[in-house]
């Protein structure tokens, strides 16, 4: 597209007046597309599984506000839910019953939650709970994994040094090396590592660690993996912290913790427990928990934690899940992603995928990946030319080859047909 024509192109203009006004044009950075190039496609509405750009052409979303929408966009009951409780006020800054419905419900599929405190974001739930267990610990190091992403706090935008397990440096301006250097980082899926960094290091706050990994591409953790952490941090007296913002609702009922078995100390949940609103929330034993203010020493407060809409939103979602719910849109999902990969392989693509419940990610990969190393050596630029073709077509994927991919319960046979046709074209 020449010059003159991107001038007059409205999605263009869209863009340059986002980037006169917005920092890069975003308020998060996955969205300005530098991981596939070109301009970001603006949105102005959505049912279904579909978003429709300004334009009003439609897409098939397999985003879906990165998981967040169990039933698709513009959830019936979701909205009615809003709209109602929109006309009793939108917050109070105050306790509410709303809260307490809303952390009944979840300690239904989530019964080790005992205690539950809810946020603003899957960030703001991470970073209290770290403080929460150096504060009970009264130890300072967390241990994470490579390729884990727990949202942008200070302790957590750190990066591996050399070596098999070191101390972290700084993944971001702005964060101390101080700081950086009582996070460590650690393969994931690998027992050896973090045993051999237990019998070294005696300072372990938490670890902390996605059951299933989504922000790396989908990658379930080994079941050994898991068990081995369970058992270094209870014999150490380091607290295991499942981070099931994205897989927690996602896999199953009870997250992935009731997939594998393994009851982590806390628990943080996100996206999906707010029915598309901003929300977040951690919680464990009532033990540990209540070392929380206003009845215990580590501080942790939000104006807009539990705020009413966000409360009303995720209770319309989850007060409607069931087994049956599961078993179907699981079956569903794996029955498009085999489709999905017969017709790249017979077009002769080098593909592989893993899944969990409801989300995925195509990897051009021969071998699904165990870890971030093998996700790195994964083809960029065939995705990236993946991705546009089928933008082009009217398919919305995440923006990125290391991100998960999600179905709904609105995804029909029609729009994963259409999808399907899709992928036969991209080839």
């Amino acid at each position: 597209m020449g010059t003159s024509q991107k001038q007059n192109d409205p999605m263009s203009r869209a863009w340059a007046q986002a980037q006169k006004h917005l920092v890069g044009g975003v308020n998060s950075p996955v969205r300005a597309f530098k991981a596939v190039g070109g301009r970001p496609v603006f949105f102005e509405r959505a049912r279904g599984p579909y978003l429709v750009d300004t334009a009003g052409k439609a897409y098939v979303d397999f985003c879906l506000s990165w998981g967040a929408l169990l039933m698709g966009h513009a959830y019936g009951p979701t909205v009615r839910a809003v709209q109602k409780q929109a006309l009793k006020g939108l917050t109070f800054g105050a306790v509410t019953p709303y809260e307490t419905e809303l952390a009944r419900e979840i300690k239904k599929a989530f019964p080790g939650m005992q205690k539950i405190r809810f946020t603003s974001s899957g960030t703001e739930a991470v970073m209290s709970a770290l403080r929460l267990a150096r504060g009970v610990t009264k130890k300072n190091r967390i241990v994470k994994f490579e390729g884990g992403y727990h949202g942008h706090s200070d302790s957590l935008l750190v990066k591996a040094g050399s070596g098999l397990a070191t101390l972290g440096t700084p993944d971001s301006a702005g964060v101390p090396g101080a700081l950086a250097e009582l996070t460590s980082v650690l393969a994931y899926n690998d027992e050896k590592a973090a045993i051999q960094f237990f019998k070294k290091h005696r300072d372990i706050a938490c670890v902390i660690v996605e059951p299933v990994a989504g922000n790396m591409g989908v990658i379930p953790a080994k079941k050994a993996f898991l068990e081995t952490l369970r058992a270094l941090t209870k014999k150490s007296g380091a607290w295991l912290i499942f981070d099931e913002v994205i897989s927690g609702y996602r896999v199953c009922y009870g997250g992935a913790q009731h997939l594998y078995g393994i009851d982590p100390d806390l628990t943080i949940l996100g996206k999906v427990i707010g029915g598309g609103l901003p929300v977040g929330a951690f919680g464990g034993r009532a033990a540990l928990m209540n070392h929380l203010s206003p009845l215990g020493n580590v501080y942790q407060a939000g104006t807009l934690s539990g705020n009413p809409l966000s409360m009303a939103a995720g209770l319309s979602v989850l007060s409607a899940l069931s087994e049956t719910f599961y078993r179907k849109l699981n079956r569903q999902c794996e029955d498009f992603l085999e489709k999905a990969l017969g017709v790249l392989k017979n077009k002769h693509r080098t593909v592989s995928a893993h899944r969990a419940g409801s989300m995925f990610t195509l990897f051009f990969l021969e071998r699904a990946p165990q870890n971030f190393q093998e996700v790195s050596a994964s083809d960029k630029k065939a995705f990236r030319r993946f991705f546009h073709r089928l933008l082009a077509q009217g398919i919305y994927f995440p923006p990125s080859p290391f991100e998960a991919s999600f179905l709904s319960a609105a995804h029909r046979p029609e729009p994963l047909q259409k999808t399907l046709r899709a992928f036969e074209k991209a080839c």
